[in-house]
């Protein structure tokens, strides 16, 4: 068990659900970051430098913690698709996307507040999706409220339906903490996850 307190960088339960899949005792904070992508960023440098951002956002509350942020964003053709917000988001970004391959990309950040190195990696997945109707995304949208996801669906719940194929190298990246990498972060600040 690590001797350093482990912090979250998130108020996201489906983020929590995936640390606690590690077995290691941990706390949450709430980052209160800006998530808007600046002028002319890549999707890929967005989600990095907010993984960061989120986790040194917490780091003066946790000086002596390890301190984990994560950020997601989802691209297709140069078109970012962040948290729908809403119903009709949410429809309109499942309408843009079916049919199509969509990049999602999960930035990930380890920080140690007590010495200010922050280990920093991304992980990309490629998700094809079905050819949906509109009847079939408004159908999902009522059944399980993907407002909160970047891209509109869960993949680790209903949303499953609307994939087709996931491609990339940890399948917990796609639900927002790719779990792989972390370990091996964790591993490098002398943290045993086993």
């Amino acid at each position: 068990m690590p001797t350093t307190p482990l912090i979250l960088a998130s108020t996201s339960p489906f983020r929590r659900e995936l640390l606690a899949r590690l077995g290691l005792p941990f706390e949450t904070a709430n980052p209160a970051v800006d998530e808007t992508p600046l002028p002319g960023e890549e999707p890929e440098a967005s989600a990095l430098r907010l993984s960061q951002a989120k986790a040194q956002a917490v780091a003066g509350a946790f000086p002596d913690a390890l301190i984990i942020g994560s950020d997601q964003v989802a691209c297709l053709d140069g078109q970012v698709f962040g948290k729908p917000g809403t119903h009709q988001n949410a429809v309109r970004q499942l309408q843009t996307m079916r049919g199509q391959s969509v990049n999602f990309f999960t930035g990930l950040c380890l920080l140690d507040a007590r010495s200010g190195r922050a280990h920093v990696r991304g992980v990309a997945t490629l998700v094809t999706f079905r050819d949906l109707t509109d009847a079939e995304i408004d159908n999902y949208l009522r059944k399980e409220h993907a407002y909160n996801c970047a891209g509109s669906a869960k993949s680790e719940g209903l949303g499953i339906a609307l994939i087709a194929r996931i491609a990339g190298d940890d399948p917990n990246a796609l639900i927002g903490l790719p779990l792989i990498a972390l370990c091996d972060l964790l591993r490098i600040e002398n943290v045993s996850v086993l």
